[in-house]
């Protein structure tokens, strides 16, 4: 076996595969991608691996196969669990036959955008067993054993990570897979285990849930898997920790003296649901001074609160709940030292030998005393979708309206980077699909002028042909915008129905332009995205238009055309006409344009003749250029230049 530095979310995986899973499914989202994508790379004959329409669809197929006896693995984002809850909390009142396991990875400090959520409460509700690695290699381990809890308790598992642990990395030696079991599915016709048709069927498996989550405290005591680690003598401190947290204070207690540490009692909690009474209890029982280090919710805390209260415990636990530690963003060295130091233990006063992540990504971020510009959140250099910006904003204007008196909706995706500079878009970004359904309120709340919704083509498969059927339905006027662009963007570039049969391995193409045709809409457009006029010509006439309009700009995304050598053409600037009026840079915000020192002395007399002087006060001696690695030959911004200094050549049989 073979040592190797694998991510957490790819432990899952290998993990997953070493239990034997058959079924894998999932839907794109950071911080969870990478164990479904890290299944797709491997040659898995016998299992089933894929990503879904969406979380539901997900977890209702691998909720099936884990009906039928096998192993099954979903995997998502915590926003995912909102999506997948419906049939979830169903699931679990009905319980399960072979294992499953869902893992979900939560986004403590939200680098991944939408809500700071916390999935245990998911798993509280649905009266669910849930699994908390620390590590990458514990992410191996768990999910192993989150298998066999499921079927010795016959209720799924969630396996909780966060994005410190899924993207981390760290050295492992991972076991050789283990091959599905070859077992006869099982086709058990049970009304009462398997449907909700009634009071009796609802309760008696509400009941069923709570026993098997009993039964599950059982086996966690079984299994061994909350490590406490009381002194040797009582009256000290005691830290529980979970998740992520345990690193820290694994490195924090380094910055204690010897003696003092040894008077420290630990309790490493892998299981925060069922909560671990039995460790609570003998850590309550042992200690004076009670700290808990857990990201976002205090649910473990409020446990101990419980046990104390039980134990007539009536000293100090730290925490969130006293207002020492904060609910809100990722924890790090300084909010684990903070927690100690509140306990009355004295840290190493070497604040450099012990740097907060704060002062780390300062140190990092000055380098050698250069920084770049600010710039903001933007789509990539050749994006299609600045394409359908600009033509939406021209649009507006076309149609007599101003930018600020037009309701244009967002979604999820890449197309929701329109509401950063230049374009300013974007009004709203709420859910998958969301921006369809939005649209229709404002509609209904009376709104006169045109209402606009956009949503990628992943985003519109996922969630937005509800929406759009609910339009069509109710004769709501709106115009839609689907930005197509063939992949799964934002998180990767995972295929989804649209992408083209060329990469959809042994699955088939859905058409996209066929499925919104068929849903019947008023008018249906298909316009290039790089064909700024052509797709601005038809967005007028749209606006204008009453019913229900979808335009469908489609264009590949630049990322997966550049690697496979596929250009739109060529974009070339003239820096003898160039007045460095800086239209093209402003209006487009592309990447692949940027400002030079001029190579000639022409300039100077051109600028100052010229019509588009801006404030720059060293104007004369510099010149837009074109970064020929980021540039894709789109040819956008070329509509924008007054003076004829940008030009663009489209090659015979470049792609579209």
């Amino acid at each position: 076996m073979t040592k190797r530095i694998l991510t957490g979310n790819e432990a899952v995986a290998l993990g997953a595969l070493r239990a034997g899973v058959k079924v894998a499914t999932g839907y794109p989202g950071t911080p969870s991608t990478g164990c479904i994508a890290h299944l797709l790379t491997m040659n898995l004959p016998d299992r089933h691996v894929e990503w879904s329409t969406n979380e539901k669809v997900a977890f209702e197929i691998a909720a099936g196969a884990a009906w039928a006896g096998h192993r099954a693995l979903c995997t998502m984002k915590m926003s995912g669990v909102n999506v997948a809850y419906d049939a979830l909390i169903s699931i679990a009142y009905s319980g399960t036959n072979g294992g499953f396991v869902i893992y979900v990875a939560d986004d403590p400090g939200v680098s991944a955008g939408m809500p700071e959520q916390d999935t245990r409460g998911f798993a509280l509700m649905s009266q669910l067993p849930m699994l908390e690695p620390s590590t990458p290699q514990e992410s191996y381990d768990l999910v192993q054993r989150a298998f066999e809890l499921s079927e010795r308790t016959g209720a799924p598992v969630f396996l909780r990570s966060t994005t410190a642990i899924a993207l981390g990395h760290a050295p492992m030696t991972p076991e050789a897979s283990v091959a599905p079991r070859e077992i006869e599915p099982i086709l058990e016709k049970d009304i009462h285990r398997y449907t909700k048709a009634g009071s009796v069927i609802c309760k008696d498996q509400h009941r069923e849930s709570m026993q098997r989550l009993q039964q599950a405290g059982i086996v966690v005591q079984e299994m061994e898997l909350n490590e406490l680690s009381l002194a040797s003598s009582s009256g000290g401190v005691g830290v529980i920790s979970v998740g992520a947290t345990t690193p820290y204070l694994d490195a924090a207690l380094q910055s204690v003296d010897a003696s003092t540490r040894a008077g420290i009692s630990t309790l490493r909690a892998r299981t925060t649901i069922p909560f671990p009474w039995a460790e609570a209890e003998q850590l309550l029982g042992h200690c004076e001074t009670l700290l808990v280090l857990e990201e976002l919710e205090p649910h473990v805390e409020r446990g101990f609160y419980v046990a104390a209260q039980r134990l007539g415990f009536s000293n100090r636990i730290i925490g969130k709940m006293d207002g020492t530690l904060s609910p809100i963003g990722e924890y790090g060295p300084a909010e684990i030292r903070r927690g100690l130091e509140a306990c009355g233990l004295v840290m190493d006063s070497d604040s450099a030998a012990h740097p907060s992540r704060e002062q780390t990504e300062v140190v990092l971020a000055r380098g050698d005393g250069l920084c770049s510009a600010p710039r903001p959140i933007t789509v990539c250099a050749g994006c299609p979708h600045r394409g359908s910006y600009l033509a939406i904003e021209a649009a507006i204007k076309a149609a007599g309206f101003d930018k600020d008196e037009v309701m244009v909706t967002g979604d999820i995706g890449c197309t929701i980077l329109g509401m950063n500079p230049p374009f300013d878009l974007l009004w709203n970004e709420v859910s998958m699909g969301s921006s369809v359904s939005l649209a229709q309120g404002y509609v209904h709340a009376g709104l006169q002028t045109p209402v606009i919704a956009t949503i990628g083509d992943s985003t519109f498969f996922h969630g937005g042909i509800p929406g759009l059927i609910n339009a069509i339905q109710h004769r709501t006027p709106l115009t839609l915008v689907v930005m197509d662009n063939g992949w799964t963007s934002m998180t990767g570039m995972q295929v989804n129905p649209g992408t083209d049969i060329e990469f959809q391995d042994a699955g088939r193409r859905v058409d996209i332009e066929a499925v919104i045709r068929g849903l019947g809409p008023d008018r249906v457009d298909v316009v290039d995205a790089y064909d700024l006029d052509g797709m601005t010509r038809t967005l007028t006439e749209a606006l204008v238009q009453d019913g229900v309009k979808v335009v469908l700009a489609q264009r590949e995304c630049v990322i997966q055309a550049r690697r496979r050598g596929v250009l739109a053409g060529t974009t070339s600037v003239d820096a003898d006409a160039c007045v460095l009026c800086k239209r093209c840079l402003k209006i487009t915000g592309c990447p692949a344009l940027g400002v030079q020192q001029a190579e000639h002395q022409e300039l100077a007399s051109k600028s100052a003749d010229a019509d588009f002087s801006g404030n720059d006060t060293d104007m004369r001696t510099e010149s837009i250029v074109i970064d020929p690695a980021l540039c894709n030959g789109c040819g956008l911004c070329v509509r924008f230049c007054p003076t004829g200094a940008l030009s663009h050549a489209v090659p015979e049989g470049a792609g579209t």
